[in-house]
């Protein structure tokens, strides 16, 4: 939407020549339509949680498939791929919801049953406590003590009988509501799990990452925002296919969990970016930094049909310490400016030392 502004702003100042006009448009276009299949990807994971990262993970495939030079061909293509994977997860929500409607259905059945199994039982209970309440009254009008004796003596183990009757039904009601409600609570922990997991390398996702964040500032205590991102991956999905950045960003996920602490939470940000939350100050989590660059930077095999593909890989991680009275917001945007700055300094050391290649072979 910026690029459209950008054109319309030339194009009332007169500056622009017809040909710049055309290619100005088409731009402005593309980064519009980018824009707005990035906002599509967000909402549908705001929206359904469970499967909307898959939506999400599919239109950035699709986004980044989008260049400045694009056919109307191409861009046909572009719009059915879109629609395609648009009404694929309307049916996967429709299905989502209709699984978790009669979850909850059968958990109402569940209950409703036993609360009706108790009332019958505590119905025949009352009834056989007023036929023992109804014989010893009639013991009153007896003279005969052994008569009265037996009456006491049936009555009490008729009442007995009754009671531990009553206990065991109860028991085995309450024993049977309990494993329900017990494997609805698993499959509601399971469900919940899935929502927050990257559905592509099985970290947790933006959304966990978000809540995670959000109870450390509300705790106060004092921890750390870490950035992680994959330097020049996009030249990954270019020159091998989004297939082999696919697998690039699994290995690098688990090189990534491997290297940090079992107190620290990892989570993927979205595209090749990553988060890591360390507890405590910067100091300790600086030197974390300097461990996990060391760790995740080196030589990635990727298996392919024909062999495998040996990529040199480069991470840049930046960090931020939480300040009091900061939003997670404001931490997250001082870890992102340190990563691009670590990103900088990291492309001018590589370029100093090809200058000095150079120099040295002339």
């Amino acid at each position: 939407m910026i690029s459209l502004k950008k054109y319309l702003d030339s194009h009332e100042s007169g500056r622009s020549s017809p040909e710049q006009d055309n290619g100005q448009i088409l731009a402005a276009a593309l980064s519009a339509y980018r824009s707005a299949l990035a906002e599509m990807g967000d909402c549908s994971l705001v929206a359904c949680p469970g499967i909307g990262n898959e939506l999400k993970l599919r239109l950035e495939e699709v986004k980044s498939q989008l260049s400045s030079v694009v056919a109307c061909q191409a861009l046909s293509a572009t719009e059915e791929a879109v629609a395609k994977q648009l009404q694929g997860w309307g049916r996967k929500v429709a299905d989502h919801s209709q699984q978790k409607t009669a979850e909850v259905k059968e958990l109402l059945i569940t209950m409703a049953r036993t609360a009706e199994s108790v009332g019958v039982r505590d119905q025949r209970c009352a009834g056989q406590f007023n036929e023992v309440t109804t014989r010893l009254k009639k013991i009153a009008s007896l003279d005969n003590l052994t008569e009265i004796r037996a009456s006491i003596e049936r009555s009490a183990i008729e009442l007995k009988s009754s009671i531990d009757r009553m206990t065991e039904e109860g028991k085995i009601a309450v024993d049977q509501l309990r494993n329900q409600v017990s494997a609805y609570q698993t499959k509601l922990e399971e469900a919940e799990k899935i929502a927050f997991r990257d559905a592509l390398t099985g970290l947790s996702n933006r959304l966990y990452m978000e809540n995670q964040l959000g109870k450390r500032v509300a705790a106060g205590t004092a921890f750390c925002v870490g950035i992680a991102d994959i330097d020049a991956f996009k030249q990954v999905n270019d020159q091998h296919g989004h297939m082999i950045g696919d697998e690039l960003l699994r290995q690098f996920a688990r090189e990534l969990t491997s290297a940090c602490r079992a107190s620290d939470v990892v989570g993927r940000w979205g595209g090749d970016e990553f988060i890591i939350l360390f507890d405590g100050g910067l100091a300790r989590a600086d030197s974390q930094r300097e461990r996990l660059e060391k760790w995740v930077c080196g030589n990635y095999t990727i298996p392919i049909s024909s062999g495998e593909i040996k990529l040199r890989v480069h991470a840049s991680i930046g960090m931020a310490e939480h300040a009091p009275g900061e939003g997670p917001k404001d931490v997250l945007a001082r870890a992102d400016a340190a990563m691009y700055k670590r990103k900088a300094e990291s492309r001018a050391l590589t370029q100093a030392g090809r200058n000095g290649l150079l120099g040295a072979a002339r």
